[in-house]
């Protein structure tokens, strides 16, 4: 390779700006002895380089292999010119807007800031707000773009001369780190009494711990809101933020302070560990460890625990000050409610929860709750996603006018497109109330302002009913009036947003299990093997429906679906015999049995789900349930302890009155209320049962496969966040010859459906 002098121009596109990518470009450069520039534009960055070409090919090389954490390099477009005869590196003033760049999401505080942190001698030594262009809050302080300083929420702390001097220095490593601050010039911590009263107190971090190892509740405000912490092993304070919360039986997140403490009451192998400790630091689901040592109420009934290192400066001050093996961190708003992130706000709703307010004084712009991980079936599985993530992009297939889609009603979250990306918005939560539905509203409205797109259409799911249908309708009044309002069926969106993510554009099948989705006949799908083709799909088999006696009540009271799912069998007979352990008053089991024998026009659901509920309830592990999903883990976890290969339950193949295949499952229920009758254990049930679900559609998808000819085999919807689902049934057609995709990035569940919607509407086209 000749050694001669070249000059390249190179345009870096992706998250490079606001991250130190120009500093890294700068020393990077000057340590090859290259001359040229770096700067800013508004498709990303542009280096123009000149010296040996092996050196300018080292520095492209290394643009790919040693980029700042915080990057993300999506493409490295080189054009090579004559030499100029350059002379020295500089970074250089940027140039137009940059609004099209991409918007950088929070990071965990880095190894170096935690050094310093925990310095005596370093100028910011216990300092809860340290950052650098590796690390710290990005998203949720961004009010609008191009990212400078003045358009962040720390406009109004004025850089002191030592802070502005590492500002403008090419090579500090806080080279316009728009946070950056110290103890003189940066936002600072104090301590609201519950009433919120300043407590008056001289040092807020040890009065908080103090208060905590004393049994206390304290609304301790982070990045993208408010958490809720107690100590984690006091059952007492765990119990009662429990009841404050009206949170039966939702497990509550907790915090470590490193992996030894976590492993110290949960088993978290490899793979586990490094998605705990990745920059986004997700709350990771982790089997519990045998001799758990925390607080039963901190997930009660569970056999998982949700836990996460700590990703903010305040974090590591405030477990190293009690000090403490954990603390719980569960979301800081009322039943249902947004996360709060405001100081008066947080006192005002979490009022009679929180002993005491740890407040600061840098305002959080975007409310987003914790991202939500689980390592399975070899892969990192997002089941929420939102800080840490959000709004990097997704790469579609290919690109399109801006798209606006809704999501679903449960575990909402909105998606907004430009060109080939697709940018999900924060987790929104349930939109079961006014104030959900608000913050909805403003994240998405905020986040078209941060991409700069105006939509061209808005996208929603095929349920007219939905409150994301009704808010669809709203934000396109108030973004966009001349778009259109393009309808999604929920399930091909399930679909979509998992094929969207493998870059897959054709035909392709799609196996969805999940609880609830408005099908195109106008009864409840869930349970479905589809042919999809982007904007088109067709059913090909699915789950035989049930009746859901007392319609959407059911999916919170199982045994309405028990009581059905017996009937069906035509084993209403058992329901005397089985009740007595459901808890329930048998006059009202009775009513439904009775409704159920009337024939009248019950609704229908095809889903899974509501088959795991009806198992679920007929064991007696969730007859009743107190938030969605929890019937059905109860399922997963009781199959835990049943040995591996157990003997699926007999299930019938059949075809609906349209001729579509279908699965029936009138057997199975009818062998379980036998074994339940008959003594045996719910978790070699529950373990038969899962089998059985397995089997059933490996069976029914490779042999649509092979009727249709098509191998990819799209897996999303909820149900599959149970673990041996995915696992067993990607092993399968894998073994059958069939390919399995499944997601990681967007979340199998309905807070990855807007991503399927998005697509949809892109797919489909003009009109």
């Amino acid at each position: 390779m000749s050694d001669s002098i070249a000059r390249c121009r190179l345009l870096v596109r992706g998250i490079v700006q606001g991250v130190g990518f120009r500093p890294f470009v700068y020393r990077t450069a000057t340590m090859l002895g290259l001359a040229g520039s770096v700067r800013n534009e508004p498709e990303g960055v542009a280096i123009e380089v000149e010296g040996p070409r092996p050196d300018i090919e080292s520095l492209v090389e290394s643009l790919w292999t040693s980029a700042p954490v915080m990057a993300r390099v999506e493409s490295v477009e080189p054009a090579w010119l004559p030499p100029a005869g350059l002379r020295g590196f500089a970074i250089t003033a940027s140039r137009g807007s940059t609004t099209t760049t991409l918007v950088p999401a929070d990071v965990a505080t880095c190894a170096a800031c935690l050094a310093e942190l925990r310095d005596p001698a370093d100028r910011r030594y216990r300092y809860p707000f340290i950052n650098c262009t590796d690390c710290g809050p990005r998203y949720t302080l961004i009010r609008s773009m191009p990212y400078d300083r003045a358009t962040t929420t720390m406009a109004s702390f004025v850089q002191c001369p030592a802070c502005r001097a590492e500002y403008t220095d090419p090579v500090s490593r806080r080279f316009h780190a728009e946070p950056n601050a110290c103890p003189v010039c940066g936002p600072h911590l104090s301590l609201l009494e519950a009433d919120g009263r300043p407590a008056g107190v001289a040092d807020p971090l040890v009065e908080v711990a103090m208060r905590l190892r004393s049994g206390g509740i304290v609304a301790v405000k982070g990045l993208g809101g408010f958490h809720l912490a107690c100590d984690a092993r006091d059952a007492s304070a765990v119990d009662r933020l429990r009841r404050a919360k009206e949170r039966d039986g939702k497990p509550f997140a907790v915090m470590g302070p490193d992996i030894d403490a976590i492993r110290a009451f949960a088993r978290a192998d490899a793979d586990e560990s490094a998605l705990m400790a990745s920059p986004a630091r997700p709350v990771v689901l982790l089997r519990k460890a045998t001799g758990f040592g925390l607080a039963p109420g901190v997930a009660p009934g569970n056999a998982y625990v949700g836990a996460m290192l700590p990703y903010a400066p305040l974090h590591h001050l405030l477990l190293a000050q009690g000090p403490f093996a954990a603390l719980v961190m569960t979301s800081a708003n009322p039943h249902d409610e947004p996360i709060a992130s405001g100081n008066d706000e947080a006192v005002h709703r979490l009022a009679g929860i929180a002993d005491a307010f740890l407040v600061h004084d840098r305002d959080i712009v975007t409310r987003c709750d914790d991202s939500v991980a689980a390592f399975v079936a070899g892969a990192p599985r997002l089941i929420r996603r939102s800080r840490g993530h959000v709004p990097l992009p997704i790469a579609l297939p290919s690109g399109g006018p801006s798209v606006l889609a809704a999501g679903a009603d449960l575990k909402n979250a909105f998606c907004v497109t430009r060109g080939n990306q697709a940018f999900l918005g924060p987790h929104v939560g349930d939109l079961g109330n006014v104030a959900t539905a608000g913050w909805f509203e403003e994240a998405a409205a905020h986040l078209c302002g941060l991409l700069g797109v105006r939509p061209s259409a808005v996208a929603h799911d095929l349920h007219p009913d939905y409150a994301s249908t009704r808010l669809a309708a709203r934000l396109r009044d108030r973004l966009c009036p001349e778009a259109p309002l393009i309808a999604v069926q929920h399930h091909h969106a399930h679909a979509l947003a998992c094929l969207v993510e493998h870059r897959v554009s054709g035909p392709a099948l799609a196996l969805v299990l999940d609880g609830t989705g408005y099908g195109t006949d106008g009864t409840i799908w869930g349970g479905e093997v589809l042919r999809v083709d982007g904007a088109t799909f067709a059913r090909l088999a699915h789950l035989r429906p049930m009746p859901l006696p007392g319609g959407d009540r059911a999916t919170l009271q199982p045994w309405r679906l028990a009581v059905s799912a017996l009937h069906a069998a035509g084993a209403a007979d058992r329901v005397p015999g089985l009740i007595a352990g459901w808890g329930i008053d048998p006059a009202r089991v009775e009513a439904v049995l009775g409704l159920c024998r009337s024939g009248r026009d019950l609704p229908v659901s095809s889903g899974l789900g509501r088959l795991f509920d009806a198992v679920s309830a007929l064991c007696g592990l969730c007859p009743v349930a107190s938030f969605d999903g929890e019937a059905a883990m109860a399922v997963e976890h009781a199959a835990l302890d049943a040995p591996d290969a157990v003997e699926p339950y007999p299930w019938d193949p059949g075809r609906d009155a349209a001729g579509v295949p279908e699965i029936d499952p009138r057997r199975l229920v009818l062998a379980i209320a036998d074994d339940l009758v008959a003594g045996v254990p719910a978790g070699l049930v529950c373990a038969r049962f899962q089998a059985t679900v397995v089997a059933a559609f490996l069976s029914t998808t490779i042999a649509v496969g092979r009727d249709s000819g098509l191998s990819r085999v799209a897996l999303s919807g909820g149900a599959f966040q149970n673990r041996t689902l995915l696992e067993r049934i990607t092993e399968g057609l894998a073994a059958a010859g069939l390919t399995p995709l499944s997601p990681s990035a967007a979340p199998m569940n309905d807070g990855g459906i807007a991503l399927g919607q998005a697509w949809a509407v892109l797919c489909k086209g003009p009109g």
